[in-house]
């Protein structure tokens, strides 16, 4: 089945991701509109072969598509998602704002995909937060075999998860560090060439930030509820790729080997995992791959039934667009998109 498909915020640069996965994966699309705010009436974009001309979000008809992938943020998907969905198509968000919204599922496909179906109360469906996409694609089959009661997260976030802004800063610093230009940080609290920063969002009441709330509730509401999970988001100066340092606490026992191989069978997930020098993978190596990459499985001897690893993924890709496009697919397949027509 073919379908129209609107992809909104169509020049940033996960709306730019979602149209080369569309193409790369080639998804079933008939037509695709690229959508951007007035300002950008006119720009072109890249879809596999061809060149789409950005339309408005305004005047824009959503009757004419089945699917709109939103990557535009929170204000636009708020007014504008629901004026898709009421247009009949069925919207794929990957904003923050309707995350935890009851009516709306949270979806990972390799860990949630029957939840899609709830899709039909509000038409509208949410990508998670990009650190806890690659978290949760790594903690299903663990908490499949062993059910996981706590996990301890600490991430290495790269800079394209503030977006193009935030990465031409971490180039003009690294540069001037050269030249010996004073670093100015507009879209950092600090500097973040050479540096690392541990403030992701905005603070909250309870000392942690707002990212690393995110991956609290989102883990709960797509994986467990049960689930505690404490994390610390860090900001780290690398352009592409999120990594992140899990350890998690088990009911049963499982030793590296046994997770080594689930992990191995699971869809989603590459492990290369060799205990010698450059046997892992780092986040400068997973750049442009839909794999999340698995390494350093290790059993944590300070607590019952502990695990340790490393996990990195990249960030636009399964954190943002990937997982948007994996959605849709997701909804082709099972023939939902027919039903909500």
């Amino acid at each position: 089945m073919e379908v129209n498909i609107a992809i909104v915020g169509a020049t940033g640069t996960v709306g730019q991701e979602m149209l080369s996965i569309l193409a790369e994966r080639l998804f079933p699309v008939k037509n695709a509109y690229a959508i951007a705010s007035r300002q950008s009436i006119g720009r072109e974009v890249s879809f596999g072969d061809k060149t789409l001309k950005c339309l408005d979000l305004e005047t824009f008809d959503f009757s004419k598509v089945n699917i709109a992938l939103f990557a535009a943020g929170g204000s636009i998907a708020k007014e504008w998602a629901p004026k898709a969905a009421a247009a009949g198509a069925v919207v794929i968000d990957n904003s923050s704002h309707f995350r935890m919204h009851p009516d709306v599922p949270l979806i990972v496909p390799e860990v949630n995909a029957e939840a899609v179906r709830g899709f039909t109360k509000k038409r509208i469906i949410s990508n998670p937060n990009c650190s806890t996409a690659q978290l949760v694609v790594a903690l299903k089959p663990i908490h499949d075999a062993a059910t996981i009661k706590r996990v301890v997260v600490s991430t290495y976030q790269s800079t394209s998860g503030a977006g193009k802004d935030a990465m031409d800063e971490l180039f003009n610093q690294t540069k001037g560090m050269f030249v010996t230009d004073a670093p100015e940080s507009k879209i950092f609290t600090k500097q973040i060439a050479f540096n690392v920063i541990p403030h992701i969002d905005t603070f909250m009441e309870d000392g942690f930030t707002r990212e690393e709330w995110k991956m609290m509730a989102e883990t709960k509401k797509i994986l467990d509820p049960k689930i505690k999970l404490t994390a610390t988001c860090v900001r780290v100066p690398v352009f592409v790729g999120h990594a992140e340092s899990i350890n998690v606490e088990l009911e049963k026992p499982l030793d590296g080997d046994q997770a080594r191989e689930l992990l191995r069978e699971s869809p989603g997930i590459l492990v290369v995992d060799k205990h010698e020098d450059g046997g892992y993978v780092t986040p400068v190596e997973c750049v442009g791959d839909f794999a999340t990459y698995i390494s350093r499985v290790r059993v944590d001897p300070t607590v019952e039934n502990g695990l340790a690893f490393w996990c990195v993924s990249d960030n636009l890709r399964k954190g943002a667009a990937l997982n948007a496009v994996q959605i849709a697919e997701l909804l082709i397949n099972r023939g939902l998109i027919d039903k909500a027509a």
